[in-house]
């Protein structure tokens, strides 16, 4: 479940970024909406950890992160 706010309490400049999303890609994921929303709160936060995961040290390749993660995320069935 998504919260309203979450999904259309955006500032107009991330309103913009959200709508070029939804033009170029046909929509804008629901982790970028969540990340753009109190960017101060959360969104700042978690991007850094997760450059850090997936782009930090580690016995696997960034792309056998990026891939792992796309796994997982069709597991979940998220089109991001």
């Amino acid at each position: 479940m998504r919260l309203d706010r979450v999904h259309r309490g955006h500032a107009f400049p991330d309103r913009l970024k959200l709508l070029a999303m939804r033009v170029m890609a046909g929509h804008a994921p629901g982790v970028v909406r969540t990340l753009l929303y109190r960017k101060d709160f959360f969104g700042k936060r978690f991007s850094a950890l997760t450059q850090q995961v997936m782009r930090g040290p580690s016995p696997w390749s960034v792309g056998e992160r990026e891939l792992f993660a796309a796994f997982v995320s069709r597991l979940n069935q998220c089109v991001f």
